[in-house]
């Protein structure tokens, strides 16, 4: 049984936060457009961009140590986290405007100010930590950072992780206390009532099941409501953020761009603290250093957390293996993925990551007390009947040919895009919902480049640094860093020059191209 069609501007597949900031920002560059989104769930932020399902860290490189690396000749390659980092600041400019406007009532909903610590054990770690504090600490993007090995400093850092601790191994942390902590799930949440009320029509219990390419160079969409009744839906754009699921639907719509990339999840699991006592020694998100041969996903972590206006405490991730590519997905999602196209791309990765494949066999068959040991590499004094196992959402890593050869492994987001822009899809996983207005501006760039001058004045106001590298404009870094804080009400950033800065001031400027 089906029914008939209905014409549209744009589709978002899925209610996560990628298809909510595309679809706020439309929104604000053209009111006038008809959006629609369908979302197989029966509400917003129900896998990836979950609360439970993800880190919520606010991905800046303050803490991460995967985002900076050792180079042979024993310097550190901060290039990455400048990127992130840059990255994060568009994301967090895009919210405080939603604030400015009232779009946003209250940020503390979804972000909160929290210390952002990174933690090593061993001389060779500790060595690399100070290295790593000298390079970031010269830029002004890491302002406040703070680098110490005193155990006095430490245990007023971290007492649940110092206190009771015999080891005699060298230890020695970074902090930076303009991280924050970010709620994904509530934000999802907060910008999809603001689009219902803008009238985007969002359908729920709504399954895309094919998009084919329509006479007029738009898309028709193939969809599945909750009685099971076929309906028929045409749109001039589509992009598909589906999460895991966004890779099916990329492959469904032919396009010579889907050809030759596969997917391979990892499911995480995370240990929640379910003493209030432990939960309120400890006030930071700590990221130690992840184990020779372990993938990037997989860097430990001792995260304060704010659910559900609550304080939290959660431990990992520990990674493991999982064929389906949504945490409501199907066993065969993995195999249906395999396509005439990409088989030998994806058996070129499964050639290469045999180790990876070894590390999350054996992160699967981990009992509850191995990963008790783990934790107690933070916490020495952990208690097993303290701790409760969460399952975390499902990431679908991309694999693709590359410069460094066929079937590699990308440990990243990537978007997608026909050569025409009808249609984009968000592949990839971590850093994620922290770069989501960063992505959109790639998806303007290779799907709205006609419009994207059009957008510019709108764009500079939305984001003030649009266009700009914020680490070559300390003036401009600034006045954002002071506009951010003020407007979602997080720890003010120290300043690098002696201005007088108003909150209220839209920052001009030229616009440069984003590449």
């Amino acid at each position: 049984m089906s029914n008939g069609e209905t014409k549209t501007d744009v589709i978002l597949i899925g209610a996560g936060i990628m298809s909510a900031t595309l679809g706020t920002l439309l929104k604000e560059l053209k009111p006038e457009w008809n959006i629609r989104v369908f979302e197989k769930l029966d509400s917003a932020g129900e896998e990836s961009s979950n609360e439970w399902n993800n880190a919520g860290t606010g991905h800046a490189a303050l803490c991460e140590l995967n985002y900076t690396t050792e180079k042979p000749d024993g310097s550190i390659d901060i290039s990455k986290a400048i990127t992130i980092n840059e990255q994060f600041q568009l994301s967090m400019q895009f919210w405080s405007y939603l604030v400015k406007k009232g779009l946003i009532s209250n940020p503390g909903e979804f972000i909160q100010s929290l210390p952002h610590m990174s933690m090593v054990l061993g001389q060779d770690n500790v060595n690399f930590l100070r290295k790593r504090f000298e390079a970031l600490s010269t830029n002004p993007l890491f302002e406040g950072m703070e680098f110490s090995e005193d155990p006095e400093k430490l245990m007023e850092w971290i007492p649940l992780i110092i206190k009771d601790r015999t080891s005699k191994e060298p230890i020695a942390a970074t902090k930076i206390d303009t991280g924050t902590d970010v709620n994904f799930g509530a934000l999802t949440r907060i910008l999809f009532d603001h689009l219902k009320k803008q009238n985007v029509d969002i359908k729920y219990k709504h399954s895309v099941e094919n998009l084919k390419r329509a006479a007029d160079g738009g898309w028709n969409l193939k969809v599945k409501n909750a009685q099971g009744v076929t309906e028929h839906h045409q749109a001039k754009f589509v992009f598909i953020g589906g999460g895991g699921g966004s890779l099916h639907l990329l492959q469904k719509t032919g396009i010579p761009e889907s050809k030759h990339i596969g997917g391979f999840p990892v499911s995480g699991i995370f240990m929640v603290c379910n003493n209030p006592e432990v939960i309120e020694q400890h006030h930071a998100k700590v990221y130690g250093k992840a184990k020779v041969g372990a993938p990037p996903m997989s860097v430990p972590h001792l995260d304060t957390r704010f659910i559900d206006n609550k304080k939290s405490l959660l431990f990992g991730p520990f990674a493991g293996f999982s064929p389906k590519f949504l945490k409501t997905g199907s066993n065969m999602d993995l195999i249906t993925s395999v396509k005439p196209n990409n088989v030998f791309t994806m058996l070129a990765a499964g050639a290469k990551e045999m180790s990876l494949t070894k590390y999350l066999i054996e992160q699967l068959m981990l009992s509850k007390e191995k990963r008790m040991e783990e934790l107690r590499e933070f916490i020495p004094t952990a208690k097993i009947e303290d701790w409760d196992l969460v399952v975390a959402g499902q990431r679908v890593q991309v694999i693709k040919d590359t410069d460094k050869g066929k079937g590699t492994l990308q440990f990243g987001t990537e978007v997608v895009s026909s050569s025409d822009g009808s249609v984009a899809a968000l592949l990839g996983a971590s850093p994620g919902a922290s770069t989501a207005v960063h992505v959109m501006l790639e998806v303007f760039k290779k799907c709205f480049p006609q419009e994207l001058k059009e957008w510019e004045p709108k764009l500079k106001e939305i984001i003030p640094s649009y266009g700009k590298s914020l680490v070559d404009n300390t003036e401009l870094l600034d006045e954002v860093h002071h506009f951010t804080a003020a407007a979602l009400e997080l720890n003010e950033v120290p300043v690098h020059v002696d201005v007088e800065i108003d909150p209220e001031v839209v920052i001009e400027g030229d616009v440069e191209t984003i590449e």
